[in-house]
């Protein structure tokens, strides 16, 4: 390699290195069940994701078909655009627990330049308000039921954001298992991740994203969780979530690739 191209390789690699690195102000809440339940019926939390985007139809009939509770995490931008996933949700309030996804899936991370995966976050606390609010009067216009749960795009916060959602009415929802990395694995690597689901898991999945691979592999991988007796409960359900540990640095946050 020519001596004059190193510098510049130098500096490539460098910066290379430093995009790789998780931002130190992102933080990823990982949670499980509070109460796992009794050994003979272990429970299990199923959480969907309705960001933006389209309605997994397939996916939602397969847990209609196979009486799977979940709770759905919506954004008033899906609610908008989804008239049919809407009334499919309706129509099964008996399975299906409407909860805070927020209002246009901006992330919780406050300040200028700060991005999630490459989505940018929040200028201020004020329009956080707004992200959280205003998707929580809709679910409540739809359900009659204020939600109490909250997981901003992405599921990434800055330690701002997690001291006022709280404030806010709502409890952070992390997660333990992450199912299908924003429906963007393929079908057996979703399938693997599923087959190592344990007792008191809070298990993440996406709603809005058909093509994606998520219905097929649940298709597969949920009949045999249930074979194992676990049994599916909605967080509300369960009575509520613990942390694993304390909050993680997230990876790679302010990177290009995450859910959406």
């Amino acid at each position: 390699m020519p001596r004059n191209c190193l510098p510049a390789l130098a500096l490539l690699l460098g910066a290379a290195a430093v995009a790789a690195e998780p931002a130190r102000w992102a933080v990823e809440p990982h949670s499980r069940l509070a109460d796992p339940g009794p050994a003979q019926a272990p429970q299990v939390a199923l959480t969907l994701d309705a960001c933006g985007g389209a309605f997994d139809a397939e996916l939602l009939a397969l847990l209609v078909k196979r009486r799977i509770p979940a709770t759905v995490f919506v954004t008033k931008k899906w609610l908008d655009r989804n008239p049919a996933g809407v009334a499919a949700l309706l129509a099964h309030p008996e399975l299906f627990d409407l909860q805070n996804h927020g209002t246009a899936h901006v992330p919780a991370v406050l300040g200028a330049g700060r991005r999630v995966y490459g989505i940018a976050g929040q200028p201020d606390l004020a329009h956080l308000e707004t992200e959280v609010l205003g998707a929580a009067k809709a679910i409540t216009a739809l359900t009659g039921q204020a939600p109490v749960y909250f997981r901003g795009a992405t599921a990434v916060y800055d330690e701002t954001a997690l001291k006022a959602i709280p404030a806010l009415g709502h409890q952070v929802a992390g997660f333990s298992v992450n199912a299908d990395a924003g429906a963007t694995l393929p079908k057996a690597a979703i399938v693997a991740r599923l087959r190592a689901v344990q007792p008191g898991d809070v298990v993440i999945a996406h709603l809005n994203k058909p093509a994606g691979s998520t219905a097929e592999a649940f298709a597969e991988a949920l009949p045999a969780l249930q074979a194992r007796g676990l049994r599916f409960v909605t967080l509300t359900q369960a009575g509520g979530l613990a942390p694993v540990n304390s909050p993680v640095k997230a990876p790679s946050a302010a990177g290009s690739r995450g859910r959406s």
